[in-house]
C-alpha cells in the first residue's frame, strides 16, 4: 500500500473522530436535559404523595381521648372513629389534661347528665368529628349531654391553623438562608457561618412575631415575648442542620434538605390536628423539625406552655449536632489545608476553600429576607380568619332563618329558586354554596361539600343555632354535585396539588437552563410542553388511581387540566428567566407562590379570602388553575370559561415571547449576588397548598 493510500486512511480515520466527538458534544445537552427535567417529574410526584396522602382523608386516628368511665355513648361512638381512651379518676383530672392539652376533648358519663369535653385548639377539626360522633351516638341511644369547650379558639384564629403558618416563614427561613449562603460561596462550613445562621434566626423571629401579632393580630401582643425564642430556635435548628447536611453532601445537600424539611416535613407536620394524619405520617413527623415547631407554638399560645419540654429538645438537638458538625468539619479542612488534602466535592482548590467577601453575602441574605418576609405577611393575612363575604346562598320559600343565621363567620349572598329542582341545578354548576328549602313542617339546609371544606361546618352551625332559637325544626344534608373521589371526601385534593404543580413548573424552567447552560434555546418551549404533559400524567395517576384522591370518572379531563397548568407556569418562568437572567425564577416564584397561591382560594374558597387577596387572585394562574381543576370534576365543567380564558392568555403571549427570544439571540442579563444555582435552589422552596386546614 502507498504511502499516500495510508495518509489518506489515517485522514479518514480523525475525521471521523471529530465527527463522533462532534456528535458526543451534541448529544450531551440533550441528555443533561432529560436527566434534569425527569428529576423534577420524580420530585413532582414525590410531593404530590406526601401532600396528598396526609391531607386527603383528616379522620381521627387513634386520638388521645379521656373519659372518667364506662359510656355506652363512648362505645358506640368508637364503632365510627378511632380513639385512644385514657382513663382519668375525676372530672377535675380529665379537665385539667384537657387544659395541658394531653388529649383532643373527654367524656365524663354521670347520673345526673353526662357531659363532652371540647378542646378546640388542639385541633378544629378533631373538635369537629368529637361533636358530630358523639351527638350521632348519643341521638340514636336517646341520651343527652352538655358540651363544655376547653381552650377555645379566638375569632383571630377561628379554624386553628395560625400555628401552622407561623411555621412557613421560620421553617422555610431556615432553609433559605442555608441554601443562599451555600449558592453565594458554594461552600458550607466555613468561618462566620453559625453566627450568620443565628444572627437571621433573630431577624425571623422578629419578623414572623411583629407581623403575625401586633401588625396583623393573628395572635395577642402578650404572646408576643414567650413565642419570639420558639420562633427563633425553630429557624434555627433548620438552618443550621441544613448548613450541616450541605457541608457533609455539597450540592445534593440542599435537595436532601428540601426534601426532608419542606416536602416530607411539613405534610407530617399536624398543623390540622396531629391525631387526624395517617398512622404512618404521624411517626414520620415526630422524627423532623415541622411537627415539633407546630406543637412547640400551639402549647404555648394556647396551652400555657405544658408539654413543651419535647419539642424544644428535639429542636435544640438539631441546632446543636448541627454546630457540631460544622465545627468539626470546619477543622477538619482547616487539617486538610494544612497537609495539602483536597477532598471536599463542593472546593475547587486551597485558595478558594475559606475565601469570605461579605459584599458577596448582601445579596443572597436580603433575598431570604425578602422571601421569608413574604411567607409571614402574605399566608398570615390570607388565611388566619377566614371569613366569608357574600357567600351565594340559595333559598326556596320564605323564612327568617337566613336572617338570623348570618353572623360573624359570614354573610350570604341570597339567591332566590322557584323549587329545590332549580336550587339543585345551580348547586350541580357550582353556583351557591347551599341551599335552604323551606316547607310548611319544617326545613331542609343543603351544603355542597365539594365547593368548600369549611362553608358546609359554618352555614350548618349557625343555621342550627338560629333554628334552636326560634324553635324551628331543621334538617342539614350534604350534597355532592358529583360523587366524591374514595379518599377524599371533602374535595381537598384539587387544592392541594396546586402547589406540587406550580412548583414542578418553575423548577423545570430553572433546572433545564441548569443543564444546558443558557436560557436560550430554540426548542426550549417544546421541550417544557413535553415535560408538562408527562408530568400531568404522572400526578393524574397517582392522585387518582393509587391514592384515590380524585374521582377516576375524571381521569381523562383532569390529564390534559394538569399539563397546561404546568406548562402555562414553565412558559412563564422561561420568559422571565430570560429577560431577568436568575433574578427571574425567584420572580417567578414571588408571583406564583407568594401571591398566587394564598390568592387562590385553596380548600376553603375564594369567598373566605380577604378583599385584597380575593382581588388579585383573578389575575394570577393559581386562582384560575384551582377553579378550572375543580369545576371540571365536581361541577361538570360549569364556570370554567374564565378561568381557562385566563390560562390560555397566560400560555400564548408567554410562548410568543418566548420563542421571540429564543430565535432572536440576543445577551442574557446578569444580577450580582445572584447566580443560576441560587434561582435553582430557592426554586425547591414550597408550602402546603393553601391556608392549611
Amino acid at each position: 500500500m502507498s504511502d499516500k493510500s495510508i495518509t489518506v486512511a489515517a485522514g479518514t480515520s480523525d475525521d471521523r473522530a471529530v465527527a463522533r466527538g462532534a456528535s458526543s458534544a451534541a448529544g450531551a445537552p440533550v441528555k443533561k436535559s432529560l436527566v434534569a427535567l425527569v428529576a423534577v417529574v420524580v420530585l413532582a410526584a414525590f410531593f404530590v404523595v406526601c401532600l396528598v396522602s396526609a391531607i386527603q382523608l383528616l379522620v381521627p386516628r387513634e386520638m388521645p381521648f379521656g373519659v372518667t368511665g364506662p359510656s355506652a355513648v363512648v362505645d358506640a361512638v368508637q364503632q365510627t372513629s378511632s380513639l385512644d381512651l385514657i382513663t382519668y379518676s375525676s372530672e377535675a383530672d380529665l379537665i385539667q389534661a384537657a387544659e395541658r392539652g394531653d388529649i383532643y376533648g373527654g367524656y365524663v358519663p354521670d347520673p345526673s347528665g353526662d357531659q363532652l369535653i371540647t378542646v378546640p385548639a388542639k385541633s378544629f377539626f378533631g373538635e369537629v368529628y368529637v361533636v358530630g360522633g358523639f351527638a350521632d351516638a348519643a341521638k340514636q341511644l336517646n341520651q343527652t349531654f352538655t358540651t363544655t369547650t376547653i381552650a377555645p379558639l379566638p375569632t383571630a384564629d377561628r379554624t386553628s391553623t395560625v400555628v401552622g403558618l407561623l411555621m412557613l416563614p421560620t421553617l422555610i427561613g431556615g432553609y433559605v438562608i442555608a441554601s443562599m449562603l451555600f449558592s453565594a460561596t458554594q461552600t458550607a462550613a466555613v468561618r462566620g457561618r453559625i453566627p450568620i445562621v443565628l444572627a437571621f434566626s433573630v431577624l425571623v423571629a422578629l419578623i414572623t412575631g411583629i407581623t403575625a401579632g401586633p401588625l396583623i393580630g393573628a395572635f395577642p401582643t402578650s404572646h408576643l415575648w414567650s413565642l419570639l425564642p420558639c420562633f427563633a430556635l425553630v429557624t434555627a435548628a433548620v438552618g443550621l442542620a441544613a448548613v450541616a447536611i450541605q457541608a457533609l453532601l455539597g450540592k445534593l445537600g440542599t435537595l436532601v434538605v428540601a426534601a426532608l424539611f419542606i416536602i416530607v416535613g411539613a405534610p407530617s407536620a399536624g398543623g390540622p390536628g396531629v391525631a387526624l394524619l395517617p398512622t404512618y405520617w404521624q411517626r414520620i413527623g415526630v422524627l423532623l423539625p415541622p411537627r415539633h415547631a407546630v406543637d412547640l407554638y400551639r402549647n404555648v399560645r394556647y396551652f400555657d406552655g405544658h408539654n413543651i419540654g419535647p419539642p424544644i429538645a428535639v429542636l435544640a438537638a438539631y441546632a446543636l449536632v448541627g454546630a457540631a458538625v460544622i465545627v468539626i468539619v470546619q477543622r477538619r479542612r482547616r487539617t486538610d489545608s494544612d497537609t495539602g488534602v483536597l477532598d471536599p466535592p463542593e472546593v475547587a482548590s486551597p485558595t478558594t476553600r475559606h475565601r469570605f467577601v461579605a459584599k458577596n453575602l448582601v445579596a443572597p441574605i436580603v433575598l431570604a429576607v425578602l422571601l421569608t418576609t413574604l411567607f409571614a405577611v402574605n399566608y398570615m393575612s390570607s388565611g388566619h380568619a377566614p371569613v366569608a363575604e357574600d357567600m351565594p346562598f340559595g333559598v326556596v320559600g320564605s323564612t327568617a332563618l337566613v336572617d338570623a343565621a348570618q353572623g360573624d363567620l359570614f354573610s350570604l349572598k341570597i339567591i332566590e329558586y322557584p323549587d329545590q329542582d332549580a336550587a339543585t341545578d345551580a348547586m350541580d354548576r357550582g353556583e351557591i354554596y347551599g341551599a335552604l328549602i323551606d316547607s310548611d313542617s319544617s326545613s331542609e339546609l343543603i351544603v355542597v361539600n365539594s365547593i368548600s371544606a369549611l362553608s358546609p361546618l359554618d352555614i350548618a352551625k349557625n343555621f342550627e343555632a338560629a333554628a334552636k332559637q326560634s324553635g324551628e325544626t331543621i334538617t342539614v344534608s350534604a350534597y355532592a354535585p358529583t360523587s366524591l373521589a374514595p379518599k377524599d371526601p371533602f374535595a381537598l385534593v384539587p387544592a392541594t396539588l396546586l402547589v406540587p404543580l406550580l412548583v414542578a413548573g418553575y423548577m423545570a424552567a430553572a433546572l433545564l437552563t441548569n443543564a444546558v447552560g443558557s436560557a436560550s434555546g430554540r426548542w426550549r418551549g417544546l421541550w417544557l410542553a413535553g415535560f408538562s404533559i408527562v408530568t400531568g400524567l404522572v400526578v393524574d395517576l397517582i392522585a387518582t388511581y393509587w391514592l384515590e384522591g380524585l374521582p377516576a370518572a375524571s381521569f381523562w379531563i383532569v390529564w390534559p387540566i394538569l399539563s397546561l397548568i404546568v406548562v402555562v407556569v414553565s412558559i412563564f418562568t422561561a420568559v422571565l428567566r430570560r429577560l431577568l437572567g436568575p433574578l427571574g425564577v425567584l420572580v417567578t416564584m414571588i408571583v406564583l407562590i407568594q401571591f398566587g397561591n394564598p390568592s387562590s382560594g385553596g380548600s376553603n374558597g375564594v369567598p373566605y379570602l380577604p378583599q385584597f387577596w380575593n382581588d388579585l387572585g383573578p389575575f394570577l394562574p393559581p386562582r384560575n388553575a384551582y377553579l378550572l381543576l375543580r369545576n371540571a370534576i365536581y361541577f361538570d365543567g360549569n364556570d370554567i370559561g374564565q378561568a381557562l380564558t385566563v390560562l390560555l392568555i397566560y400560555l400564548v403571549i408567554a410562548a410568543a415571547i418566548l420563542g421571540f427570544l429564543d430565535w432572536y439571540r440576543s445577551p442574557e442579563l446578569s444580577v450580582p449576588g445572584i447566580d443560576e444555582q441560587t434561582a435553582a435552589s430557592t426554586a425547591a422552596v414550597a408550602v402546603p397548598a393553601g391556608p392549611l386546614p
